[in-house]
């Protein structure tokens, strides 16, 4: 993958699924809280579910046979769109600390063949908005130090998608990313989102796993959408708690 073609990677900080007990916030119906504001398990759900219809339905007016059940369900989990959500709450609060203001330069329309997922769902019109406040971020911010830790969390990320050769060492990455640009802005956006998350208090219900980090990377060829781990100064944090157990529902890639 020509990773140093790269015209756009965001991420942000990958937060702890703290348990919502620790700190007095633990109602079993709210995904997560950022601040005084919470994102419910039913908007997650619905979300989800929205999105699941609207693939599975694109994808029988397009197939020319029957599809199999599997070709029915799209890669997207209820972790994805809470990932999300939590993304874009606190890249709003980075921004209006900042004073920047976000133009509106990516439709759903733009991206919705890359995500594989139809424009008129929630799901996709997120996205749209957090790569236009993510892109307006690391626009602000001075690319980080690329360190060892910070390349190979990036790349591991993207070895989980398959859009990359596995099993390369460091410096086989370093060849491959060249300067990689992507990598520092990512880790900077994730350092000052991680400082906002702390800021904000945020509390993730048990249930889902450590929140991840909505990434895109246009390979020159295509999109490729993963999560990516916080980077932080001791390194890639992967196992941050120990979640109860994970959302429910994760369905398994699909074809369109």
């Amino acid at each position: 993958m020509r990773a140093r073609r790269s015209l756009v990677a965001v991420s942000v900080a990958a937060l702890a699924a703290f348990s919502l007990a620790a700190c007095g916030r633990s109602a079993p119906d709210v995904a997560a809280y950022v601040g005084d504001t919470r994102y419910s398990v039913d908007r997650v759900d619905a979300i989800y579910e929205d999105a699941q219809r609207q693939y599975a339905d694109a994808v029988r007016s397009q197939a020319p046979q029957t599809p199999s059940p599997a070709e029915l369900r799209s890669s997207v989990t209820r972790q994805d769109v809470l990932n999300l959500l939590v993304a874009i709450d606190l890249g709003k609060r980075v921004v209006a600390e900042k004073g920047l203001q976000v133009t509106d330069q990516i439709s759903p329309e733009q991206i919705q063949q890359a995500l594989r997922m139809p424009a008129t769902t929630e799901y996709t019109k997120l996205w749209g908005e957090w790569v236009d406040l993510s892109g307006t971020l690391q626009q602000s911010l001075p690319p980080a130090d690329l360190s060892d830790e910070s390349l190979m969390a990036v790349y591991h990320a993207l070895e989980k998608t398959g859009a990359i050769q596995p099993g390369l060492s460091v410096d086989q990455v370093r060849q491959a990313f060249g300067e990689a640009g992507f990598v520092r802005t990512a880790t900077a956006l994730s350092s000052a989102l991680q400082e906002q998350a702390d800021k904000s208090d945020v509390r993730v219900n048990p249930r889902f796993g450590v929140t991840g980090v909505p990434s895109l990377v246009n390979t020159g060829q295509s999109f490729v959408f993963y999560s990516l781990p916080y980077v932080g100064k001791d390194g890639p944090v992967t196992d941050i708690s120990t979640p109860e157990a994970p959302a429910s529902g994760s369905p398994a890639p699909g074809a369109a």
